[in-house]
């Protein structure tokens, strides 16, 4: 591959990035808006905070791919 079509698979993988870091701050204000209500849906409290673990999980992986640990 290429240096420009690497760069442009980084940038693509940036990109995919940055829209699971805003559905995991959409998910977190949800889920704070739900704890302040006292008559919340337990289990949707539940599935949302399911919901932000395997989005945090798939940061987590794309973060891994575009900076790969280097061992010195």
């Amino acid at each position: 591959m290429n240096n420009s079509a690497k760069m442009d698979q980084i940038e693509v993988l940036r990109v995919k990035l940055e829209v699971l870091r805003q559905e995991h701050r959409d998910l977190d204000a949800a889920i704070a808006a739900l704890h302040e209500n006292p008559t919340a849906d337990m289990l949707t409290l539940k599935r949302l905070k399911r919901q932000k673990l395997m989005l945090k999980d798939r940061i987590v992986v794309l973060e891994d791919r575009i900076l790969p640990d280097i061992i010195a």
